[in-house]
This record gives C-alpha cells, structure tokens and sequence, in this order.
C-alpha cells in the first residue's frame, strides 16, 4: 500500500472512529467520569477490571497493548460459538486500544505524548518492568505534573519480595484466605472465583476516584500503589484484627457457619440454599413455618443462647431432617416470610436466570454490531435508578492507535511512518500475530 493511500484509508477509519467517539460522549452525559481519560497500562485481571469499571463511570479509558498480540488475556477463554473472549470482553469493555511498541524510543514518546492529555495512569506491570520501559512516575509526571499515577502490583512497593511476580492465587494464599476455605478437613482451597483480582482491582478504583478528587482541591498529581496482597487484608479486616486483638486463630467451618442459623442446608430436591441470621428473630414464627410448632416447648432451645450454643447441633440435626421434607425453594419462600433471611445456593445458570439480577441490571445485554447482543456481567452500580449501562465490548487491538495519536497531536504523516517502522500496531483487519 502506498503512503498517499494509506492515508486515506486511515483518514476514513480515523472519520468513522470520530463520529463513533462524538456519539459515545454524547450518551455518556450523566456518566460522572466523562471527560476523564485514563491511560492504561495493563493486562491479565487485576488493573484491566479497575480501568473496565472506570470506563462503565465515563471515562475515556485508553488501553495500550503490545503491538502483536496485545493483552495475553485476549487469547484466554475463547468461546467457539462466538469467537470472543468471555476474559478479556469482561475485563475490557468500553475501552479504546492503541497498540505500541514501548522497547521502541519513538513508541514511548508516543505514549508520553497520549499521557500529556491523560488523568490518569494505571498499571499492573511489575516495578522493574516500568523502569526498564522508563515509565515510572517521574517520567509520567515530567510530561504531564497533574496525572493520577496508579500502581496495582502484586505483593506491594516496599520490602524484600516487592518485585515478585504474583497472580490471584498467589496472594489468596499468603494473604490468608486460602487457610479458611473449604471444609474442615479440605486441604487450603482458594475461593471459586478469583477474589484476589476483583477486590485488588476495585482498590485500585479507588485510588483512582481519590486521587481525581484529591487533585480537585489541592491542584497536583500523585502516585498510589495497590496490591493484591494489600486488598486480601483489607478485605479479611475483622479477621484479622481479631487475631490481633486475641492471638486465637480462626478455623474452618462446617458447611460455612457454626450456628444453626448461619450455614448451609440441603432440601428435599437435592437443591442447597443458606439461612443467614445474625439476629434473635422470629424463632416461634420460624418453628411454625417448619412444622414443628412443639419445639417452642422443648426446654433445649427456650433461648437464643441454647439455640445458637449449648444446644445448636441438635437443633441443627432437627433442621436437616426437616428440610429433607420438601424442595428449596419452598424452604427459602417459608422463612423469609417468617423473619429469618435465606436464599437459595444458586449456579450460574441459576444466577443468569434470576428475576432480581435481571432486574437491577447485574447482567446485561451488550451490543456485537453485526451479531446478537451478548450478556455480560455489570458493575452493580446504578445513576438516578438506572442501572450503569455496558456501552460496548472490547475493542479489537489497535482499533483506536489512529485517532489516539491524532488527538495527541501526531498528523497522518507520522501516523504511517510510525506503522512503516513497526512502532504501532497492525490495523484490525490485517492479521494479527
């Protein structure tokens, strides 16, 4: 392709890039992060779920990826029906992508260009990883003083072990969680899910909203740091205070709960569903709604204190004879008509299928220009009662690597010598490596 015709394929793409960006700011009106633009340096889960949240609040996430094959989470997970990722559209979403060389020195200027014009900077790349690319906030405060520079990194930026590597897991296991998972008897279990990212992403959320704030009133730039180790502390607080405060270590707990009105119950249908109840409520509307209005008479569980204690396994053998009597469902209608909160153990299809998520919005449809509209779990946060809506999926790597350069002052010129010599990436609709 010639230069003169490159550029006029780029200026079309650029065009139709525009007019998409205009009609997306547009809707985003009453989104709070509008006009806030992220530079995001991330990838696998932790720091692109922060920027994924922050692109469902407004903003104009940029997300830089290595010129070939981009963010590793891409390829993770595909689903063969559909061709996309569940990972990386999760992770990703509503974000634009410009796909740089950063080992190169103009693909760096390049990025510190971008960054003059950004908010904010965020990345989960390792420390020694960011100074070899010369990306440390130093460098990003030199081109730019006003910039929130956050840092989600695995086990923190001080002592011995700040610069190991670590994924969800990892910090799952040192960072306490895995010791209490399971039953009594299971070998150290992490959670089902990968907590470790999620809660460490959403800290590295706030750290961003703090420092947009912080820099409201004070006028200046600064840095945080995040970490995967950091957020399972945070998120075990009480547990782990009252070790503190005690020296007594906590342990596993059958079927999740040590009471009879905090644990897990199979019914009749072979269906589990929780009884979570801190309170002394309900127990003579609770022993009636169960059928057994006689245990109100039996002088093991006259009080809350014998119910929950002295006497709370054989009151939880009655329960499990009981509710082998008839479905969950029904168990779960009973009791909370009665006072005491329960809810069925649903799976994901359950999960996907429940009026009340549907409801609110929890999972939603997203537009697939061309295709059906996929479902795609939200944020959970709803503006003025209405559910923060997923405005688009992912976006292919270096969709946006034209219009990004543009805005940062880069003419058509320079956009094409810049592809000629390798510093951005492949256009979407050439193959990718």
């Amino acid at each position: 392709m010639t230069p003169a015709r490159s550029i006029g394929v780029l200026h079309r793409r650029a065009a139709i890039l525009d007019t998409e960006r205009l009609a997306r700011e547009n809707r985003r009106m009453r989104r709070p992060l509008a006009g806030t633009r992220v530079l995001d340096l991330t990838i696998w889960q932790q720091g692109t779920y922060a920027s994924a949240v922050l692109a469902d609040l407004g903003a104009d996430v940029i997300k830089v990826e290595e010129r070939r094959s981009g963010d590793p989470g891409r390829h993770f997970d595909v689903a063969a029906g559909l061709g996309l990722s569940a990972y990386f559209e999760a992770h990703n979403r509503g974000k634009r992508s410009l796909a740089l060389d950063l080992k190169h020195p103009r693909g760096r200027e390049a990025l510190l260009a971008v960054a003059k014009d950004a908010d904010v900077f965020l990345t989960n790349f390792r420390a020694a990883a960011i100074e070899r690319l010369g990306l440390g906030y130093d460098a990003l405060a030199a081109a730019n003083p006003g910039i929130i520079y956050v840092v989600a990194s695995g086990l923190g930026a001080r002592g011995d072990d700040a610069d190991l590597g670590a994924f969800d897991i990892l910090a799952q296991a040192r960072g306490g969680l895995m010791s209490l998972t399971g039953e009594p008897d299971d070998p150290p279990l992490p959670a089902g899910v990968p907590v470790a990212d999620q809660v460490g992403a959403l800290h590295a959320t706030i750290a961003v909203l703090s420092g947009l704030i912080g820099r409201a009133t004070s006028g200046h730039g600064m840095r945080f740091d995040t970490s995967l180790l950091g957020s399972q502390i945070s998120m075990q607080s009480f547990n782990i205070t009252r070790h503190l405060f005690t020296g007594e270590l906590t342990h596993r707990r059958e079927r999740g709960g040590v009471t009879p009105f905090w644990r897990a119950y199979e019914a009749g249908d072979g269906q589990w569903f929780v009884i979570g109840m801190l309170l002394d409520r309900a127990w003579p509307d609770v022993a009636r709604a169960l059928g057994h209005p006689e245990w109100l008479d039996d002088e093991r569980f006259t009080t809350y204190r014998q119910r929950v204690g002295e006497h709370g396994r054989e009151l939880i053998a009655l329960l499990d004879e009981t509710f082998l009597t008839a479905p969950a469902a029904d168990w779960v209608r009973r009791l909370n008509d009665a006072g005491m909160f329960s809810a069925p153990v649903q799976d994901y299809a359950g999960v996907a299928a429940d009026a009340q998520i549907v409801a609110n919005g929890y999972i939603q449809d997203v537009p697939r220009p061309g295709h059906e509209p996929v479902r795609i779990a939200g944020t959970g946060i709803s503006i003025d009662g209405e559910p923060l809506a997923i405005e688009r999926l992912a976006p292919e790597l270096g969709e946006h690597s034209e219009a990004v350069l543009l805005e940062a002052g880069y003419s058509w010129e320079d956009i094409v010598q810049l592809r000629a010599d390798g510093v951005i990436g492949p256009p979407p609709h050439e193959p990718q490596a």
